[in-house]
């Protein structure tokens, strides 16, 4: 027998929001501890891949919580389950991974020239 159900997702739409806000707050948590650590800690370790492995779980958490938005998002608006997983698992896979390598490369560039140079209003 043939079972499908009339509803729509949208519990697993808050539970993909709720995952993914929940991980950004953790990642912004963990950023800012690693940011502040910088002035005591040597340039070496720095640069290493150290502070990246601290992010990593939290930023799991992120995608995990944005594909599973996405993908529910998607089968509200009609679009059958394995399409639409189809279509939000590799959109949101993607997209997260670009993200994650432009934080590595943004924190090795404010660890080299330091966060001043990330200010984009100042002119000096």
């Amino acid at each position: 027998m043939y079972y499908y159900s009339l509803q729509p997702p949208y519990i697993l739409l808050l539970v993909g929001f709720f995952t993914a806000l929940t991980s950004g707050l953790a990642l912004s948590g963990t950023l800012k501890v690693i940011v502040q650590k910088w002035p005591s800690v040597p340039q070496e370790t720095i640069k290493s891949s150290a502070s990246l492995k601290q992010l990593l779980v939290p930023f799991i958490g992120i995608t995990v919580g944005v594909c599973l938005f996405m993908s529910s998002g998607l089968e509200i608006f009609g679009f059958p389950a394995s399409l639409a997983l189809g279509v939000g698992l590799p959109l949101s896979l993607l997209t997260c991974l670009f993200v994650w390598f432009q934080l590595g490369s943004l924190l090795e560039f404010a660890s080299s020239r330091g966060m001043q140079s990330l200010d984009l209003d100042s002119w000096s």
